[in-house]
């Protein structure tokens, strides 16, 4: 393939409620939509997951248009490309951006699946006709509050429940949780709130039948979650550690870790999240499929790498109508018994809704 053309539009989404963690509350969801031409004319759509602050990540929405407008456009226009993983070998200079360059990354594996006549489930290697799908609930107002919004996404059918907890809302959250739902799968986020002084603490989470701890300790370590996890009995998952390959070959070998949280954007595309999953069923590590408040184009990006073999514990890939009174894409993503349907159609297996983009485009930019 060769591109000709790419265009990054700034799209605003106002958030059907609040979405709040340890780091702040969400009222919308901003982010960056590619269209990538080539000259044969086929579309490829990819979504940049970075949010508005660097508070998940060093990226944010801004720069990531920086790096796409000034280093990763130029980089690919008018080039040759005979497979997406061409991609990361040039763009092997720049460092980190992981986010910045998923999102062009993936618009070009939408194109290599038409181009190919196949599924992008198929094309990455996926083997399942459905996949199973759980939840991410931000914190509530009150324990009451986050009973009574657990509840409503059990009865919807959802394999499993993740909860955030941070310092002063995490235990007793947990207690009262376990004691109102005991056989329900149920996993706690921590996003990093806690350090190796919590560990008495974080010991009275192995009462509660937890499916895992994600990420209890800093966003960058591998090594205090090691010591950390000879403590617990519960597995520890970790997320924003793990930005490549290497990173979860070392998590492995010093025993970070239990179950590995693969983003396609935090890990730098969907060919390193390949990688990371190949290693990590080769070790008999577990993975599932993280989830960054994306819209449809993210989301369609998710169900095809959750289609792949290790991806054996639900993601947080729920339905659109869960975060967005409208999605931009159709059909929109339906959960239905816990479940997705792995499109089977050519592509990502979703049309991109041209009006609803519009409508809540900021600004856009042309590259050519």
């Amino acid at each position: 393939m060769r591109i000709h053309k790419v265009i990054v539009r700034y799209v605003k989404m106002p958030m059907k409620n609040p979405f709040t963690t340890s780091f702040g509350t969400l009222h919308d969801k901003s982010f960056l939509l590619l269209e990538v031409y080539t000259d044969e004319g086929i579309v490829g759509f990819g979504e940049c997951v970075a949010f508005e602050a660097p508070w998940y990540s060093e990226e944010t929405v801004k720069t990531c248009w920086h790096m796409l407008e000034d280093f990763l456009i130029p980089m690919i226009l008018q080039k040759n490309i005979h497979h997406p993983n061409d991609v990361s070998k040039m763009f092997a200079g720049i460092r980190k951006n992981k986010m910045a360059i998923a999102s062009i990354e993936g618009a070009i594996w939408d194109i290599y699946a038409q181009q190919s006549n196949q599924s992008l489930a198929k094309i990455l290697g996926g083997n399942k006709e459905k996949i199973d799908v759980g939840v991410s609930l931000g914190i509530q107002s009150t324990i009451e509050k986050q009973i009574e919004v657990v509840g409503k996404y059990i009865i919807e059918g959802y394999k499993r429940i993740k909860v955030k907890i941070k310092p002063g809302w995490d235990v007793e959250v947990i207690k009262k949780l376990r004691e109102a739902f005991p056989n329900v799968p149920m996993m706690a986020d921590a996003n990093s709130a806690y350090t190796l002084s919590d560990i008495d603490l974080l010991k009275q989470l192995d009462e509660y039948n937890l499916m895992m701890i994600e990420q209890p300790l800093a966003y960058d370590d591998i090594v205090d979650h090691a010591t950390l996890q000879k403590h617990l009995k519960t597995p520890i998952c970790l997320d924003e550690s793990i930005i490549s390959l290497e990173d979860a070959r070392k998590a492995i070998e010093l025993g970070s870790c239990g179950v590995i949280n693969i983003k396609i954007g935090r890990v730098g595309g969907l060919s390193e999240a390949i990688k990371i999953h190949d290693y990590c069923q080769s070790k008999g590590i577990p993975v599932w499929c993280g989830g960054m408040l994306e819209a449809g184009i993210g989301r369609a990006h998710n169900i095809a790498l959750t289609s792949l073999s290790n991806f054996v514990l639900p993601g947080d890939t729920a339905g659109s109508s869960h975060y967005f009174e409208e999605d931009i894409i159709n059909p929109e993503v339906v959960v239905k018994d816990g479940t997705i349907q792995v499109p089977q159609t050519v592509g990502i297996g979703y049309e991109p809704n041209r009006k609803i983009i519009d409508k809540y485009t900021v600004s856009s930019n042309v590259y050519n």
